[in-house]
């Protein structure tokens, strides 16, 4: 008997081992089946959690989403993979992206204002940055998020984007020290723009943002504008936080308006801005992006593959750091505490150190421990892991508001020609009624302050409404709109022609030193039968145009099977924009699209 129990203990371990062994087998053939099912089924019994997320998370998150439903559609705890407990609930992520600025508008009129039409009513909320859970909170004067103790889920620091050439002239004008907005206030205010740096050609500086009611990147740009202009215009170079005094302050505020005043033009997010700027040098000089958007843009996954290396400056002054927090809204009636455990579970879920892996491969630095920083964060895509050195403190509530207000103030004013072809052709299938509609929509997403001018074409052009601003304007726009029929012949030509000199007319009233975006939106089925020589002539207004402080953006918007779209699109080339169809059924985004620019 002595001698037969080794065996038996013996035969007991291994039967142990065997179990153990077979236990993970399954579960790596189990996790290997869930990989390779494309499309889990909702279990009927689930928990729903409606999770929106800034839209530089897409290229994380949806994987993060599909993995944990797969777990989820299994019966499993997508944090342990054990099966799920007598009665527990499974929970099922339905994810989409939102620009944050849009979200967060839409969360404030949920609780305020539940009958307008953009309502937003998220149980996991992810905007780039936490700014916009304050300005919630500050906007509907409820604790609907816990600002301070949302989880960060992944790291980007808002950087400028420059040129490498760019920065290394700034860099040696300043004897290779750091480089701040000091310095970028210098190149702003220099004569001769890049002439002075010892860069040939194009001596105006370009510069673009998005819009920082929409997007998480141009309110803190703007921000750090603000705090910029407060150091060095109005005095204040030892206040630390931003504060409404400051903010209000007409020397701030004019500073502010100097530096926007080299937008070239606007966009509504950064989404567009990365194909934008990917253009090279030619197109803009430097833009606010989050790093992660830099690099997206140096690995050549934009459209534009870049003519030389985009790197980041981190303003010596400091700069905003997004960090993607996870938050659940709070004493609101649409979130449920099953939801809410749902919600915190897909958080622990995404700070699991392969879902942070995936994070850094996405071109975000991870805030988990476990994932070490390594490239893409490194310097072959433009990046300086060591940096941000300083970080500018986050305004409160009440001036985050304030900044955002102040944009009607300080931005880039636009001077919009409406370009309407009125020939003989506007009549084959309706396409004068589309003109028609889309300018008509196209003045619903115009600020007061541009100037709007409208101007037709078909044998001739003539100016119908002269350039004003659309507070003055509307009514005579809206009428004379209306009143647009189609005849005659396609001097498509003579009327740009006519709109650029429209636009130059009005720049040359302006005092020295100031201007305004200049844009053309020409409505067009893009067949000139008078003049097709003038083509070129068309090109080289617009491309000297390029070339000066103030470029003249034409958008072209082509209607109809038949259109010309090789000289419409030498047009926009000549001008760094895109044709646009004027055969979409949703005009109102088409034109969305185009009033991004101003």
């Amino acid at each position: 008997m002595k001698n037969r129990q080794p065996l038996i203990f013996g035969g007991i371990i291994a039967a142990a081992v065997l179990l153990v062994v077979c236990a993970l087998a399954f579960q790596f053939v189990q996790r290997r089946l869930i990989a390779l099912d494309p499309t889990p089924e909702k279990p009927a019994n689930a928990v729903e959690v409606l999770f929106i997320y800034a839209p530089e998370e897409e290229l994380y998150v949806t994987e993060a989403i599909t993995g944990f439903n797969k777990l989820s559609a299994q019966g499993l705890n997508p944090l342990t993979s054990q099966a799920l407990k007598s009665g527990e609930q499974p929970v099922w992520m339905v994810g989409r992206s939102g620009s944050s600025g849009t979200v967060a508008q839409g969360i404030i009129n949920a609780v305020i204002a539940p009958n307008n039409t953009n309502v937003e009513k998220p149980v996991l909320f992810s905007p780039s940055v936490r700014h916009w859970l304050a300005l919630v909170n500050y906007q509907t004067s409820q604790p609907v998020f816990d600002v301070d103790g949302a989880p960060a889920t992944a790291v980007a620091p808002v950087v400028m984007a420059i040129w490498q050439s760019r920065l290394d002239a700034i860099k040696a004008k300043h004897g290779g020290g750091e480089i701040g907005w000091q310095e970028l206030f210098e190149v702003f205010k220099s004569p001769n723009g890049w002439n002075d740096y010892g860069i040939s050609g194009r001596p105006s500086v370009y510069y673009g943002h998005t819009d920082p009611f929409v997007s998480s990147t141009a309110l803190s740009t703007l921000m750090a504008e603000f705090y910029a202009s407060s150091r060095y215009n109005a005095g204040n170079a030892n206040a630390t936080k931003l504060t409404l005094d400051q903010v209000n302050d007409t020397k701030v505020q004019s500073g502010v308006r100097d530096i926007e005043k080299l937008i070239k033009h606007y966009s509504a997010r950064t989404t567009e801005f990365k194909e934008y700027i990917a253009q090279g040098p030619d197109y803009l000089d430097f833009v606010a992006l989050e790093e992660n958007d830099l690099i997206y843009i140096n690995q050549g996954k934009t459209a534009y593959k870049p003519p030389e290396k985009l790197v980041a400056l981190y303003p010596k002054e400091g700069t905003f750091v997004h960090d993607h927090p996870f938050a659940i809204p709070n004493n609101v009636n649409w979130v449920t505490e099953e939801q809410r455990k749902g919600a915190q579970m897909f958080t622990e879920f995404v700070l699991r150190k392969d879902v942070q892996q995936k994070v850094l491969e996405a071109g975000f630095r991870p805030v988990s421990k476990e994932v070490a920083l390594a490239c893409p964060i490194c310097p072959e895509n433009g990046v300086d892991a060591s940096q941000p050195k300083t970080l500018l403190p986050v305004p409160d509530p009440a001036v985050l508001a304030r900044v955002q207000q102040s944009w009607q103030l300080v931005k880039k004013q636009a001077d919009v020609v409406i370009l309407v072809d009125t020939s003989g052709s506007m009549n084959d299938d309706d396409k004068i009624g589309r003109a028609r509609e889309a300018a008509l929509t196209f003045l619903e997403d115009q600020g007061s302050n541009n100037n709007i001018g409208l101007v037709q074409f078909n044998s001739i052009p003539s100016t119908v409404v002269a350039l004003n601003t659309l507070e003055t304007n509307r009514a005579e726009l809206q009428s004379s709109i209306q009143e647009l029929t189609a005849k005659g012949n396609t001097a498509l030509y003579d009327g740009l022609i006519a709109a650029i000199t429209v636009l130059q007319e009005r720049q040359s009233q302006l005092a020295a030193g100031d201007s305004r975006i200049q844009a053309i939106v020409l409505l067009s089925d893009g067949k000139e039968t008078v003049s097709p020589e003038k083509l070129n002539e068309v090109v080289t207004l617009i491309t000297n145009a390029r070339n000066s402080r103030t470029p003249i953006l034409v958008i072209p918007v082509a209607y109809g099977s038949d259109a010309d779209i090789n000289a419409l699109n030498a047009i926009a080339r000549a001008s760094d924009t895109k044709v646009q169809s004027g055969d979409s059924k949703n005009i109102k985004k088409l034109l969305e699209t185009i009033s991004q620019y101003f």
